[in-house]
């Protein structure tokens, strides 16, 4: 049996997973690192590589949940943070580091006249929609189903199909409006209302592209919101620097009013930014004349941290080439084209691997009729983000585990620059003998 298999060959995980479940609601501290029947335990990391706790080597495509656009453990970076922490890790105050982060982000993402760092992406949505509901003096944010902003009672509701909202308050889920991806039920919403602050998304689709949206939507949208004096919000907290390395919007050619970021800009530290038009982020300033009701307080003890800012400098001054994204979408395009290869080659119906760039995800549904290569459509929406059929979608994951592959949540990945020809073919290969273990098990 393939649980068996799993279970014997990473039995200190298994040991590992059995204290944690003690000492953690549910056994993790994520909820996206929830495996059945556990997680695998890592003891280090460097490159496209990290080694696990069983003496296992995986190729790994988390990539720090989409954080290590260069890989695990970048001399450049391990430098640069060793370096800093020898001269303190949090003085209270600022610094040349943050400025130089600041300028950096100023150069690459569009309309970032401003920035405020926070410590992390949902702090830099939660700010975002503050910020929106500020200067429009109106109280509605409007969001996609599916897309995902954070966990924070502020743009929790529709993140999720079916979520009960437990915990949150009515006024909370009441001033959140979930709309489809549908420009036409956007356009009516914007013209019938005028209670709408902002419009937020994940501008390549939720979930960072597992439910893509069509291709002009982006900028179709800029100019509905424009013509309706409506914010626009994009998320590019997993997008930035990643799809471009001005992010998605400035590979659409629009400029968002506000841009959420983090991952990737702090260098796989704990950081985050929202960045955007200087008459809007001027509201945090400690101006008087701006007077209690019109401006807006943040504070943030991590805010701008010398080793977030040290890593993410020397992140952005590499990314700012242009050539780290490239390579990472290079190999991204790479990987699904002979994932998709493995899955022709085996007529498996309902099967396929699609992304953006050096963002992939593999779907699995005998009861879809998608080929490989395609984006699912007309599937509902939690099918889409659990792979597919759950069973198929978690056996597969322990296969490739126990092949040497880990994707994020066992169907998704982010590759990276580190990420080189041979470890693009191994995972192929890999995809192949886990299809193989599938079949044996009967699954297939």
């Amino acid at each position: 049996m393939l649980e068996t298999r799993y279970r014997e060959r990473f039995a200190r995980s298994a040991a590992l997973a059995a204290e944690a479940a003690q000492r953690f609601p549910g056994g993790v501290t994520h909820d996206g690192r929830t495996a059945v029947p556990f997680p695998l335990y890592i003891e280090r990391a460097a490159g496209p590589y990290k080694w696990g706790v069983d003496d296992n080597r995986m190729i790994d495509y988390w990539c720090g949940h989409g954080a290590l656009l260069l890989g695990h453990a970048h001399p450049a970076v391990t430098a640069a943070v060793a370096e800093q922490l020898a001269r303190g890790t949090h003085y209270g105050a600022g610094h040349a580091l943050e400025l130089r982060w600041a300028e950096l982000v100023q150069q690459l993402v569009p309309g970032a006249e401003r920035v405020r760092f926070t410590a992390s992406g949902t702090e830099a949505t939660m700010l975002a929609i503050r910020l929106a509901r500020a200067a429009t003096g109106r109280a509605t944010i409007v969001r996609f189903a599916g897309h995902f902003h954070g966990w924070h009672d502020g743009l929790a509701p529709g993140a999720d199909p079916d979520d009960p909202h437990a915990g949150l308050l009515p006024s909370h889920v009441g001033h959140v409006l979930t709309l489809p991806a549908d420009l036409a039920v956007v356009a009516d919403t914007l013209a019938t209302r005028d209670d709408i602050a902002a419009v937020i998304l994940e501008p390549t689709g939720a979930a960072y592209g597992v439910v893509p949206l069509p291709d002009g939507f982006l900028p179709a949208l800029r100019s509905l919101t424009r013509d309706h004096d409506t914010l626009l919000i994009c998320d590019e907290v997993v997008t930035g620097f990643r799809i471009s390395p001005g992010g998605a919007q400035a590979r659409a050619g629009i400029t968002a009013d506000l841009t959420c970021l983090a991952k990737i800009l702090a260098g796989g530290l704990p950081g985050g930014a929202i960045v955007g038009r200087a008459d809007l982020l001027e509201r945090l300033a400690a101006d008087p004349q701006q007077g209690r009701n019109g401006r807006i307080r943040h504070q943030g003890t991590y805010n701008a941290n010398p080793l977030s800012a040290a890593a993410g400098v020397t992140v952005l001054e590499l990314v700012a080439s242009g050539e780290p994204t490239t390579v990472a979408s290079t190999s991204g395009a790479a990987l699904r084209a002979m994932l998709n290869d493995v899955l022709s080659a085996h007529k498996l119906r309902g099967w396929t691997a699609y992304g953006d760039e050096s963002i992939f995800h593999l779907f699995a549904d005998p009861q879809s009729a998608v080929e490989p290569g395609q984006a699912p459509v007309d599937v509902p929406l939690a099918r889409l983000k659990s792979g597919g059929d759950p069973k198929l979608a978690n056996a597969l994951r322990l296969a490739l585990q126990l092949n040497g592959i880990d994707l994020m949540r066992g169907r998704s990945g982010f590759v990276s620059a580190a990420h080189g020809p041979d470890e693009i073919a191994g995972t192929a290969e890999a995809l192949d003998d886990a299809i193989g273990m599938l079949q044996a098990e009967g699954m297939l």
